[in-house]
């Protein structure tokens, strides 16, 4: 059940869970590194992020109703040791097939962590306090995203070196490391006993599952979960593009656009949290909805690289707690619902890789049309946080 105050010996192991689930992120690096060889054409490696997110579709919903068995608790933990075996395989090799492999069951262990995360959050805070930590928690998961790849490129080298290891591939031992990391966090997170808030009546079920769908307001929280995650990856896979062609920057300089943008990602849940325990949530989401609206419609038309440096950083902030405040605000409405609800958000993550890719072909043709459509996704968030009076 929701703790009535905050019991941190429970809280931090389940935040940790949140820093593990960045790892995902890795899977850019995977593709550089990767690229390396020039036995491996650049289309083929495009099958590293999509091995790693296509689960999501798949299994969200299944994985919901397992969780709704098994308990919230178990099935993170599963998911942790998964993912612990996914970052720990490229041992075999720093081939191709390997490399899919690994992010393949890594991905299999992200979806369990994000189903099973966030409605677990919500029972070990008090209800009152759930939309904070879960912004919080995504503070953790961004501090995660900006290490990672910095830990595979460069630590992980460093340590090969130490091992006495020259071969190629030495930015996998940043792998094992975070696989480590993980087994840790396994253990720590499976020895406290947490008190879970249960479905009450029938358990959930496939059928039960798509049901609730046809709660009108549950399908436009869904929903609104497809379009913030799509804004966001087409934040970080296209505005290196939209940098170079439209303000004309330097391709080395467009790069770090994806840097302001997790940067001030992690400002904006860090103050979120801080925020998110005096403000009502709702009120936060709809300030949060039409700044982002607003920042993009600007950036669309923006002519000089300072203005669009600040608008990158305003969008993120912006972006920043939509996730976990659409997520608490729907549990809040069908707490018992918690694990189906999870599963359908958490399938709504795809979004993540339809709209990015949607926003690369409108802006292959009309460069701004790219934005725009992003502007009309944020449209739809706007009316989202107006009607999600709880």
């Amino acid at each position: 059940m929701t703790q009535n105050k905050i019991k941190l010996q429970y809280v931090i192991p389940v935040l940790m869970s949140f820093f593990v689930m960045s790892f995902i992120d890795l899977v850019g690096t995977g593709v550089d590194e990767l690229k390396k060889s020039a036995e491996t054409p650049t289309y083929i490696l495009q099958l590293i992020p999509f091995v790693a997110f296509i689960w999501f579709f798949l299994l969200s919903v299944p994985l919901g109703i397992w969780q709704d068995k098994i308990g919230k608790r178990k099935a993170l933990t599963f998911g942790i040791l998964i993912t612990a075996f996914g970052l720990l395989l490229p041992l075999l090799g720093n081939t191709l097939p390997v490399i899919l492999l690994a992010f393949s069951i890594l991905g299999i262990g992200n979806t369990i962590l994000q189903v099973s995360a966030n409605p677990l959050l919500i029972d070990v805070v008090p209800t009152d306090k759930s939309s904070s930590f879960l912004s919080l928690s995504q503070f953790f998961k961004s501090l995660g995203s900006m290490v990672g790849p910095l830990v595979a490129a460069f630590i992980g080298p460093w340590i090969a070196s130490l091992l006495g290891d020259n071969s190629e591939g030495s930015w996998r031992y940043g792998l094992y490391l975070f696989g480590i990391i993980s087994l840790l966090s396994w253990g720590w997170l499976a020895s406290v006993k947490i008190e879970e808030t249960g479905a009450e009546g029938e358990r959930a079920s496939f059928s039960s599952c798509i049901k609730l769908l046809g709660n009108s307001y549950v399908l436009m929280m869904v929903v609104g979960i497809f379009m913030v995650v799509g804004i966001d990856v087409a934040m970080n896979s296209n505005i290196g593009t939209f940098l170079e062609l439209k303000i004309a920057m330097n391709p080395d300089d467009a790069k770090f656009g994806k840097l302001m943008y997790f940067f001030a990602k992690m400002i904006g849940t860090f103050t979120g949290a801080i925020l998110l325990t005096k403000l009502p949530a709702r009120g936060f989401l709809i300030g949060s909805t039409i700044l982002t609206m607003l920042s993009l419609l600007t950036l669309a038309f923006i002519p000089n690289a300072l203005a669009a440096w600040i608008l990158i950083f305003v969008v993120s902030l912006g972006v920043s707690n939509i996730f976990p405040l659409i997520f608490s605000l729907t549990v809040g409405q069908l707490p018992e619902r918690a694990n189906e609800i999870s599963g359908l958000m958490m399938m709504s993550v795809s979004g993540g890789a339809i709209i990015p890719f949607l926003v690369g072909v409108v802006m292959n043709s009309w460069l701004i049309g790219g934005i725009l459509l992003l502007v009309c996704c944020a449209a739809y968030l706007v009316f989202t946080s107006l009607k999600s009076n709880v």
